[in-house]
């Protein structure tokens, strides 16, 4: 229990740079490897892509004191920088229920703010986690109607097992929960992002006990 909660505090989680272009292949095949599973709702994204990302600094990565990697997430903005979204959250299945995932959004979120301060934060998801971690956040649900008409932004959505569904109801419903957040009341709920941590690290601990 104890060595898990030790290697748990080694992870370090942070933005991506140049210097974790190496980490690329793992990072796609992560995320391939998830967005082949029902109920997670997560497109796929090309190596070239990810580069992109990591060297616009627009990526968070997280890696053990081993340099091993351990999570990513990645910015995207739509709509003339007025909405961004936080995408492609993963975590390695060697490191989940860990409360990483968490570490990691909240890195993402808190760099979003930092780099588009006037834009509105949304996103998709089918996750009850993330919905709970994007609430502690301050974001709320919302209907398709409120996101962006970006073309752009939904064409992402075509390597997505639930596209058709979206394609059929011309872009208002789907098995996602559309949520957004006003950037002027963000990250005031510090203390609820705690709790919801202290929640998963103790499941985790309870089990591995």
């Amino acid at each position: 229990m104890k060595t898990e909660l030790i290697r748990m505090r080694k992870i370090k989680v942070s933005v991506a740079g140049n210097e974790h272009l190496g980490y690329v292949p793992e990072i796609e095949k992560a995320i391939l490897s998830a967005s082949k599973i029902k109920g997670t709702g997560l497109a796929k994204r090309s190596a070239e892509y990810i580069k992109e990302k990591i060297l616009e600094g627009k990526a968070v990565i997280a890696l053990s004191d081993n340099k091993k990697f351990a999570g990513f997430c990645y910015i995207e903005s739509w709509g003339h920088k007025q909405f961004v979204a936080n995408s492609g959250l993963i975590v390695t299945e060697e490191f989940r229920g860990m409360g990483l995932a968490i570490n990691i959004k909240r890195e993402a979120f808190n760099l979003s703010r930092k780099l588009f301060p006037t834009a509105k934060l949304f996103g998709l998801t089918t996750s009850l986690a993330v919905m709970k971690l994007n609430s502690a956040l301050g974001y709320k649900p919302v209907t398709f109607s409120e996101l962006t008409d970006d073309d752009e932004f939904w064409k992402g959505c075509k390597t997505c097992a639930y596209y058709d569904i979206l394609f059929r109801t011309n872009r208002t419903h789907c098995l996602c929960t559309a949520m957004l957040c006003d950037n002027k009341k963000a990250g005031r709920n510090g203390k609820k992002m705690h709790k919801i941590k202290g929640q998963i690290i103790g499941r985790f601990v309870k089990e591995k006990s």
